[in-house]
């Protein structure tokens, strides 16, 4: 017993050395950030001309949606149960919709198609081709090189994706995907 205390305390010890030690670090860094004196610094001065400004497209809320209940009817008409997600450029979820019968692998995957697809701009029926000559594509979190994804573009760029998961073929999923897309006059 006294081993397995006198373990327990040396971890307590040694943890709290380490705890001392890394204050003492951030002591020293906070004391060297001081700030300078006034006259010596240089001003920092933001020119926000349009030059120096991006501005982006963003699909709102109720166009995400509509997008992704056309893909969800599309597919009902079919008698297939599917998950359907849309999201933003940066891949952010902005909507999913999880269709009656869905499968539980469906809801996941549905983003990971739409990422995909906004990610290279590109249905993912075409990126999956691309496996062949690329394989480590696929080794990037958080893609999925099945079909099903398509991209949503304003001026041929990438505002957002939709994926749909869930038919028993990449084709049909692709097809519903489009639908999306279609239904948002792209």
């Amino acid at each position: 017993m006294t081993s397995t205390f006198s373990v327990r305390n040396r971890l307590i010890v040694a943890g709290a050395t380490a705890a001392v030690i890394g204050a003492g670090v951030v002591g020293v860094v906070t004391v060297q950030a001081q700030d300078q004196d006034p006259a010596t610094r240089t001003p920092v001065v933001v020119d926000t001309a349009d030059a120096n400004l991006t501005r982006s497209t963003h699909l709102s809320i109720t166009a995400a949606t509509k997008a992704a209940q056309t893909a969800l009817d599309a597919a009902a008409k079919e008698n297939q149960r599917v998950s359907v997600a849309v999201v933003d450029r940066n891949g952010n979820v902005i909507v999913t919709l999880r269709g009656d019968g869905a499968g539980p692998q469906s809801y996941d995957a549905a983003q990971q198609k739409a990422f995909t697809a906004v990610s290279w701009n590109a249905p993912t029926t075409e990126l999956a081709e691309r496996l062949g000559s690329a394989p480590h594509l696929a080794d990037i979190d958080g893609t999925l090189f099945l079909g099903g994804g398509a991209p949503v573009k304003a001026d041929n760029a990438p505002i957002a994706g939709i994926g749909v998961a869930g038919a028993p073929s990449g084709d049909l999923d692709q097809k519903f995907a489009q639908a999306g897309v279609a239904s948002l006059g792209g």
